[in-house]
């Protein structure tokens, strides 16, 4: 199925203006250097702006300070970034994880199932489950003992929901995610460890998006928590009892250990390491590889990690942080030196 707007519709959806002709139509996003007829592109960068005069799109989403550069119809927005993911959306024809409820889906006589709920092929809800209006689960899934799913909320097949897990409205969650496994919690007893039950949740909140192949811990006594506006990316551990706060955004591979506390509108890089029981301010851009040991107290730009180098280079960097301690001696015997010829 093919979704076609005209630019007015495109002008109503971004809040911009066009100049040009309104009744052209468009079908696809496209990046400019290969967008053509029926297609829309956009400019982020004006450092770009001297290809809009090759451009064979139907349509440009642009700032208005290079609108006169573009030579087919344009769309003048605030934001071009911001417009085109909002056209991307319009344009969308990715199909649902599933369209009914299938046959082979088991569902428990007492799961309470909203309108318009769609459950694919195979898929198991047990017991207590409440699955809000349109909410759409994928071929495969579990959905344990009393697990809650808000409204409009959609899961892509094989993910696994625990028990008394809850999920808000309009969250999506991608294939082969786990969320509520138990949390990593043993006691240790002359060397055999002891298993200690994770009686927590997992509570997540509107608006979360979830990639494939992350896994969320429940807590051990209190619960997990994702607020609302959140966005994790593909293969995360989040351990038992974190607290990531609105709208925080946290790319891949990325580790977050038990009972810490992530502040809101924060934005931490792929595979970055995370320490347990530390807090992390509001606003904080964590860089990716970092590896967080302490609590941040401050809004800012934190990064860790050594840079790429040749292996000859970093041979020898290795050689000298192992020398640091060595070096630090020194440098603090030189310095009581000076200080006694000073006095």
């Amino acid at each position: 199925m093919t979704v076609a707007l005209t630019l007015a519709d495109i002008a109503q959806i971004t809040g911009g203006e066009v100049r040009g002709d309104e009744s052209v139509t468009v079908t696809r996003v496209a990046a400019m250097d290969t967008a053509g007829e029926g297609d829309i592109t956009f400019l982020t960068n004006a450092k770009y702006a001297k290809h809009l005069a090759e451009s064979q799109a139907s349509a440009v989403m642009l700032k208005a300070a290079e609108a006169e550069l573009c030579s087919t119809n344009a769309i003048v927005v605030a934001d071009p970034y911001i417009a085109y993911a909002k056209v991307a959306q319009a344009l969308d024809t990715s199909p649902a994880p599933a369209s009914s409820i299938a046959p082979s889906a088991v569902i428990a006589t007492d799961a309470v199932l909203g309108q318009d709920v769609c459950i694919g092929a195979n898929a198991v809800i047990e017991s207590g489950v409440e699955l809000g209006d349109g909410v759409v689960i994928g071929a495969n899934c579990f959905v344990g003992k009393g697990a809650k799913l808000g409204a409009h909320t959609k899961l892509w097949s094989n993910v696994s929901i625990y028990h008394d897990v809850v999920i808000g409205e309009h969250c999506l969650v991608q294939a082969n995610t786990v969320i509520g496994s138990d949390g990593f919690g043993y006691a240790n007893e002359k060397g055999e460890w002891v298993k200690i039950p994770q009686v927590g949740t997992v509570r997540i909140g509107n608006r979360v998006e979830i990639g494939s192949c992350t896994s969320i811990d429940r807590g051990a006594l209190d619960d997990t928590v994702i607020e609302d506006n959140v966005i994790l990316d593909n293969q995360l551990q989040i351990a038992h009892n974190v607290h990531i706060g609105y709208g925080t955004a946290m790319a891949g591979g990325t580790v977050v250990a038990g009972s810490t506390k992530i502040g809101k509108y924060c934005q931490i890089g792929g595979a970055a390491v995370i320490n347990g029981h530390i807090e992390i301010v509001d606003g904080v851009v964590i860089t990716g590889m970092a590896m967080v040991m302490r609590s941040i107290t401050d809004k800012g730009l934190y990064s860790s990690g050594i840079p790429l180098q040749t292996n000859k280079e970093w041979r020898k960097t290795a050689a000298r942080v192992h020398r640091i301690d060595d070096m630090n001696k020194r440098l603090k015997s030189l310095e009581k030196t000076l200080t006694q010829q000073q006095d």
